[in-house]
């Protein structure tokens, strides 16, 4: 049985740093394609950084170029982004997804994960 389970969100005052968590299992993690989506409230689940397998290539969606830096530690099973000066205005539910297939649609879609974790919601107070 496949699971993602997404750690490291919680509420943080303004300016203040996060480290969110995503520890998979029953999968071939070094072989897997991880992305790291977030979804706010009434709106589509946007993505933001993805990690492909043995390459450990990256792309990350324009608005968080920059700002975020998405890692794995494959020994452990678990990838990492770290939120930093996080600011109040958009604090949504993080989700981890795994793509273990090379196929449509493409990685830039949810629609392209097989299998997603239960979330973790981020929250900036000011």
């Amino acid at each position: 049985q496949v699971q993602l389970v997404e750690s490291g969100g919680g509420l943080v005052q303004a300016g203040g740093s996060l480290r969110l968590s995503c520890a998979a299992s029953g999968l071939i993690f070094s072989r897997t394609t991880m992305g790291w989506f977030r979804q706010a409230p009434g709106k589509e689940r946007e993505f933001v950084a993805v990690i492909f397998p043995e390459s450990d290539n990256t792309v990350y969606a324009d608005s968080v170029k920059g700002r975020f830096t998405i890692s794995k530690d494959s020994a452990k099973n678990t990838v990492y982004l770290p939120l930093n000066s996080l600011k109040p205005e958009y604090t949504p539910i993080f989700y981890c997804g795994a793509r273990p297939t090379y196929t449509t649609p493409s990685f830039y879609s949810p629609l392209g994960y097989d299998y997603w974790g239960q979330g973790t919601q981020v929250t900036v107070s000011s």
